[in-house]
């Protein structure tokens, strides 16, 4: 009885050894210079699947969002001014992430805690991706950002590969909608207010 079992993992080895190359490339490098100039500017939040139910809560009240990293290469730290629109309504929120370089990772305190979100970069330099909770299958998960609102076939089709190599199934995808983004007008009134500024210094 114990051959034919063996054969049948010797055959799927090749299939398993292909699967696991493939996923080798979703993970998280040290952070540096060329990282977070790469990550510098305007995103677009595109999507996000994750198991942890208050992720998952979450994200299902986003209806659109984009945000703004200023990264300072000295302090190792990102300033971030994230707009959202949540019940049709535009909340901004202005903080300030710390680097972890060697971990490969952004932090932020939040409730009183230290929440840790794994850079992913994709191949395509116009995305990228965060992982959460890696180490632990029952809350694992990625959120999917791009430079414009609408992404390609090709973009998305990464970001599938990866909700795929942590087990997660598309239909677990929860995607934003550019077209109901309402923090347009606070976006515009922030530029002027900080042209204004820049001006007058």
């Amino acid at each position: 009885m114990a051959l034919p079992w063996v054969l049948t993992v010797l055959s799927l080895l090749p299939l398993l050894d292909a699967q696991s190359l493939g996923c080798a490339k979703f993970r998280a490098l040290p952070i540096t210079d060329a990282t977070l100039d790469r990550l510098s500017g305007k995103w677009f939040y595109i999507a996000s699947a994750s198991r942890n139910a208050g992720y998952k809560h979450s994200a299902k009240t986003y209806q659109a969002a984009f945000f703004y990293f200023d990264p300072s290469h000295k302090e190792d730290t990102i300033q971030l001014r994230a707009y959202s629109t949540i019940g049709n309504q535009c909340v901004y929120k202005s903080a300030l992430l710390n680097v972890h370089r060697k971990e490969g990772t952004l932090s932020i305190h939040e409730n009183g805690r230290e929440q840790f979100a794994y850079v992913w970069l994709t191949k395509d330099p116009r995305t990228f991706m965060f992982a959460y909770f890696l180490d632990d299958k029952q809350n694992m998960g990625l959120s999917f950002y791009a430079d414009r609102p609408e992404v390609t076939p090709e973009q998305m089709s990464e970001f599938h590969e990866a909700i795929g190599c942590i087990d997660i199934d598309k239909s677990e995808i929860m995607y934003t909608d550019e077209k109901k983004d309402q923090c347009g007008p606070l976006e515009k009134e922030h530029e002027e207010e900080r042209k204004k500024k820049q001006e007058e210094a």
